[in-house]
């Protein structure tokens, strides 16, 4: 039997992009997935498109900077599907441009969805994953050991992030629960409003980092991979 087989991930930014393509490969693997958005019409259409019948895929609205939702999805998560074994704490945001320009509402944004939302996704979290001795994976960037021009917001947070993920690793291992962190570099999304096209070929598919997100789950129960850094095998064109 599938080691994956009937466990249940949970699932932040869930509608499109690099969360769905982790609920995809998490799918494939016969597990039950809830995914999590702020437009609940998105994420019920991604539902739809994930599991045509609705019984592995649960669609529900959470904006992860509110610590209250983040409560509710995962206690909607254990009433539909009786546990929590894996949360991906994937919701992200990316506003760019000089500290000359940047607003005092668009820092606040970004490290309220990139770095406190994943504060508040896994606070919610842990009691379920402790019954489970379950895993945490936080979607990252290069951009947090990297940083570069008009990215002061967007590196803090996830500076912060990769940061906060290796300290919640230590502070969780003793109950059995693994954390790791996907530094991913260039990858085909909508992130910050892109459209993806033809011209993104070079880059790394949502479906790889869920080839990645597999590759941990199946990992053996005394290896933990705390930090993993991903980028094209070519450069961009």
């Amino acid at each position: 039997m599938n080691k994956l087989e009937n466990k249940v991930a949970y699932i932040t930014g869930g509608s499109k992009g690099i969360g769905l393509g982790i609920a995809q490969s998490l799918l494939n693997e016969g597990m039950k997935v809830a995914i999590t958005g702020r437009n609940i019409q998105a994420v019920q259409e991604a539902a739809k498109a994930l599991d045509a019948g609705g019984e592995r895929v649960l669609a529900i609205q959470s904006e992860v900077s509110v610590a209250a939702d983040e409560v509710k999805a995962i206690q909607q998560t254990i009433e539909h599907f009786g546990q929590v074994d894996v949360v991906i704490a994937n919701a992200g945001v990316g506003i760019f441009g000089s500290i000359e320009d940047l607003t005092e509402e668009q820092w606040k944004q970004t490290i309220d969805t990139n770095l406190t939302g994943v504060f508040n996704t896994i606070k919610a979290s842990i009691d379920a994953l402790k019954q489970t001795k379950g895993y945490i994976i936080t979607i990252a960037s290069l951009a947090g050991t990297n940083f570069f021009e008009k990215a002061s917001a967007y590196n803090a947070s996830k500076f912060g992030l990769v940061g906060f993920t290796q300290a919640v690793m230590l502070d969780l291992r003793k109950y059995g629960i693994k954390v790791s962190t996907i530094m991913p570099g260039s990858v085909t999304s909508y992130f910050n409003n892109h459209i993806p096209n033809d011209a993104d070929a070079w880059k790394i598919q949502p479906e790889d980092i869920g080839e990645i997100v597999v590759g941990l789950l199946k990992m053996h129960p005394r290896t933990l991979p705390s930090k993993i850094e991903v980028r094209p095998s070519m450069p961009g064109k």
